[in-house]
């Protein structure tokens, strides 16, 4: 469990807006300080399997909120991988499934071919 003044002090970090306290940057700040302080007990008591077990889901949460990010506003996932030191990878391509770009382009050529109906 973070400080309450730690806390504040990400929120204030990463935040977006003046009144932003819940955006995914900074959940995803939150969560790696609170994933930094579990491997730290960890590394001192191994057999703590609930720690373990806390961890793994905040973990899979950060990495959610990140794929999330990464699909919504690639730029902005690029700064707080960089302003965290995280890894972090180029935009999810599937093969066989169209982009998000390449979707948009087909939902206006459907509404373009519906209007050219009507």
């Amino acid at each position: 469990m973070l400080d309450p003044k730690v806390k504040q002090r990400i929120i204030k970090k990463f935040r977006t807006h003046e009144s932003d306290t819940g955006s995914s940057q900074i959940q995803i700040a939150i969560l790696t300080e609170e994933i930094k302080l579990l491997t730290e007990h960890l590394k001192e008591h191994k057999k703590d399997f609930s720690s373990r077990r806390g961890l793994i889901k905040k973990v899979n949460e950060r990495r959610k909120l990140l794929n999330y990010l990464r699909e919504t506003d690639y730029e902005e996932y690029v700064e707080i991988s960089k302003k965290l030191k995280m890894k972090f990878s180029g935009p999810k391509i599937v093969e066989g499934q169209p982009s998000a770009e390449q979707l948009k382009e087909l939902e206006e050529k459907a509404k373009a071919k519906a209007k050219s109906k009507k």
